[in-house]
């Protein structure tokens, strides 16, 4: 069975002299009050908010670029919380940026704000700010290219349309099933206040990976605004869902449910695939073999053979957990082959996937998820060879750097990954050999990011990889990690200007 790891143990950040040799000094931080990891890791059931989030939200909304992180300093030094600024960065977010036309670019401004979160948590107390002051600030970025293009803001939703209670379920489920844009925004609503967080999941989750388009952004932002929601307090649900349920509406041309388009193809063929799965499936063992045969079938087959093999080695008795070392590292091995966009993609849709996966309690909807996965990485495969060269690599292959006298110390990987990601992944290999705990390493490569992070999807690919470290299984996670340098920062990669902004509004 797939079991989570406990992510609180193994993030919980303890920063080393290596992972923090020349990054600078952090003693400006000091000026804003700590975030405890008790206040960062939040309790959904103890969030209590004030009704009067709004007058945050106008804030992040009105304030210039140029001020705005003076503007929240100056709140938090007086009493405003890490939470208070976490919810009205998500819906100044949803309020603010279209999720079209396609659910990603601008609307990363969204997408990212539960990496920055996850960062904040794998961070040491003294340095959790980091990650929403530069979220803030990409906020503003995006909100400004909004203006540019349309200038859109979500409208109030139609009352006159919002179903009861008893029907909101039916009128979204056929809503979403139509296409239906205005009908699923009125049913949404209804939703958002009648049904409990658990049973918005299960369809929101069958929806966000029912189609292959805009790269997996719509699973992601189904798993990001999930998390998200639980950290700040379902009281702010409505809003978010229905950005939500809007962006997972999105298509070119032909309304889908009328056409049979390669995009909804693998979901619509997997419905079948998935009442041909044993019913004791997800009880089984774990097995390398199968595990190394799944990569084989996702280097070279098509989403339908992989989905496929995927059955036949369920039916076999092969755990799940086998099946999803073969889809995380599968996806680590694509970043390898074309360290680009499309690649770091599979990565980061392969954990919202993951995150969807264990949050289910519904084995239809954990049956197609475990398949989507398995379909979505040939096609990002097949996605790769239009943007270059695709390099022949094999993650099975890829041998330990030979050990001139030690085991490589974190800064000489950190450096090496600006140089050389090949080579710094052989020494991540060397590194974490016979090696019980990896935390230095995961501490430098998070603060790495702070400091040489230069837009979302560094925040967004950190945040996947290094949780999904402890989703592999300890035969196949130091792989799963030596692939992630492909996308990391490395210390010899320019600074941002992110802390210097923070060091100056903190000054004044």
């Amino acid at each position: 069975m797939f079991k989570p790891t406990n992510r609180r143990r193994f993030l919980q950040a303890t920063a080393t002299s290596t992972a923090l040799a020349g990054l600078g000094n952090w003693a400006f931080l000091s000026r804003l009050p700590r975030v405890s990891a008790e206040e960062a890791q939040l309790n959904p059931g103890a969030v209590g908010f004030q009704s009067d989030i709004e007058p945050l939200v106008r804030v992040l909304e009105e304030t210039s670029r140029e001020r705005l992180l003076e503007e929240v300093a100056a709140r938090i030094q007086s009493g405003t919380s890490y939470r208070e600024v976490l919810a009205a960065l998500l819906l100044a977010g949803v309020r603010n940026v279209q999720p079209r036309p396609s659910v990603g670019f601008k609307f990363h401004a969204v997408l990212v704000v539960n990496s920055a979160h996850l960062a904040s948590l794998g961070s040491p107390d003294e340095h959790r700010w980091l990650p929403i002051f530069w979220a803030l600030d990409y906020f503003k970025d995006a909100q400004a290219q909004d203006v540019r293009e349309n200038n859109w803001t979500m409208a109030a939703v139609d009352e006159s349309a919002v179903p009861p209670a008893d029907r909101a379920r039916q009128e979204f489920i056929e809503a979403m099933d139509n296409w239906d844009e205005a009908r699923a925004d009125a049913a949404v609503a209804g939703l958002a206040r009648s049904a409990t967080p658990a049973e918005l999941f299960e369809l929101f989750c069958r929806y966000g990976s029912r189609d292959f388009r805009s790269i997996g952004h719509k699973a992601i932002f189904v798993a990001n605004s999930w998390r998200t929601l639980d950290s700040i307090g379902w009281q702010y649900a409505e809003p978010v869902l229905r950005s939500l349920a809007y962006a997972l509406l999105m298509h070119e041309g032909k309304n889908p449910s009328q056409s049979d388009l390669p995009a909804d193809r693998p979901g619509r063929e997997n419905v079948a695939r998935a009442g041909r799965i044993r019913a004791d499936w997800q009880e089984g063992r774990t097995d390398d073999r199968a595990t190394v045969e799944l990569l084989a079938t996702l280097r070279q087959r098509s989403a339908e053979e992989a989905c496929d093999h995927v059955v036949e080695l369920l039916n076999s008795g092969i755990a799940p957990q086998s099946i999803w070392d073969g889809l995380l590292v599968g996806a680590g091995e694509l970043l390898m082959r074309q360290p680009e966009i499309v690649a770091l993609h599979a990565v980061t849709t392969s954990n919202a996937l993951t995150y969807a996966y264990q949050a289910s309690t519904s084995d239809e909807n954990r049956r197609m998820l475990l398949l989507q996965n398995a379909a979505f990485l040939p096609l990002f495969r097949e996605a790769m060879k239009g943007r270059g060269s695709v390099a022949d690599v094999d993650i099975t292959q890829i041998e330990p750097a030979a050990a001139e006298s030690a085991q490589p110390a974190v800064d000489e990987i950190l450096a090496e990954i600006s140089r050389d990601r090949m080579s710094a992944a052989r020494k991540v290999l060397a590194y974490t050999q016979g090696r019980g705990d990896v935390r230095p390493f995961i501490d430098g490569a998070r603060l790495q990011v702070f400091f040489k992070g230069t837009n979302s999807h560094d925040y967004k690919f950190s945040s996947a990889v290094l949780e999904d470290y402890g989703h592999v299984s300890p035969n196949w996670r130091d792989r799963y990690l030596a692939a992630s340098v492909f996308n990391l920062r490395g210390s010899g990669d320019s600074d941002n200007r992110l802390v210097e902004r923070t060091r100056a509004a903190l000054a004044s």
